[in-house]
């Protein structure tokens, strides 16, 4: 009886199965985005108009929903056009990138210990480190450089009242490409509203390219790290190295341990470091 139970019905357990894993990853694509609420609308209202034709079986409406429907093949993509962008970036990229020699190695310590630098003045910055996806669209906003990464030019850049130190670096194949780069700052609702326009600068980023964002706070010293739109936050310096050595060395992009830490107050948008990272 069981076993011709399962003859008959095991294709309906997989169909079940993968509609159950798309409708998860469609979930995960949007949530948080500004499309979650209008495709949340657009369910509900479908659902309505279902239960009510099926209810009182309106032959004219359904014939109109119907040729309706078609419409929405071609609404969908503009309507969800950002999400939709985001996701295929991030499934056409094979997230390789990982530091294997010994070069590669030298620039992970050289880097962590400019950022740790920066962090012990309390200068604030916002770095880019480019990996699969390519981040040509945002250094054209900025200035040029093409230099070899240094502690010393990191200090320089970000130092306060220098020309450079108000936007973004952007870092490829371990040369600094650009500085002052203007990063699109994130539309997402995000629950805590006291973040600052350089880490929002480094989620928006991240949403739309698969680059690593590491942000050191102007005002407490403080060093994030962004990968996917996730931010870690207040992340020590033994705690930054190690995170940053579990990203490039061991090419594991666990996001999911995020670290989700309750803000510091100096860290608001109103902070003088942060507010005048990206344009009106």
């Amino acid at each position: 009886m069981v076993w011709e139970f399962i003859s008959d019905h095991w294709r309906d357990a997989i169909e079940i199965l993968i509609l159950s894993v798309a409708i998860y990853q469609i979930f995960r694509a949007f949530r948080a985005t500004r499309g979650a609420r209008i495709l949340v609308g657009l369910v509900v209202i479908l659902v309505a108009i279902t239960l009510l034709l099926r209810l009182f079986e309106f032959e004219v409406i359904t014939w109109l929903i119907t040729r309706a429907a078609l419409l929405m093949v071609f609404a969908v993509p503009i309507i969800f056009q950002p999400e939709l962008r985001n996701a295929l970036a991030k499934l056409g990229s094979s997230r390789l990138f990982s530091f294997t020699n010994k070069s590669q190695l030298d620039f992970l310590e050289t880097f962590d210990d400019a950022v740790v630098a920066l962090s012990k003045k309390r200068i604030g910055a916002l770095f880019a480190i480019e990996r699969d996806i390519a981040l040509k669209p945002y250094e054209e906003t900025g200035v040029a450089l093409n230099a070899d990464f240094s502690p010393e030019l990191a200090m320089t850049v970000f130092f306060p009242k220098t020309p450079l130190h108000d936007g973004g670096m952007v870092i490829s194949n371990k040369k600094v490409t650009t500085a002052a780069c203007v990063f699109p700052v994130s539309q997402r609702e995000l629950s805590d509203r006291s973040i600052g326009l350089r880490h929002r600068a480094a989620i928006g980023l991240t949403e739309e390219a698969d680059c690593v964002a590491v942000i050191v706070s102007e005002e407490t010293g403080s060093i994030s790290i962004c990968m996917e739109g996730k931010l870690e936050r207040n992340l020590g310096e033994e705690k930054f190295r190690a995170r940053m050595a579990e990203i490039f060395l061991s090419g594991e992009d666990n996001h999911e341990k995020s670290v989700s830490k309750e803000p510091d107050p100096e860290d608001r948008v109103a902070a003088s470091g942060d507010s005048d990272l990206v344009s009106d």
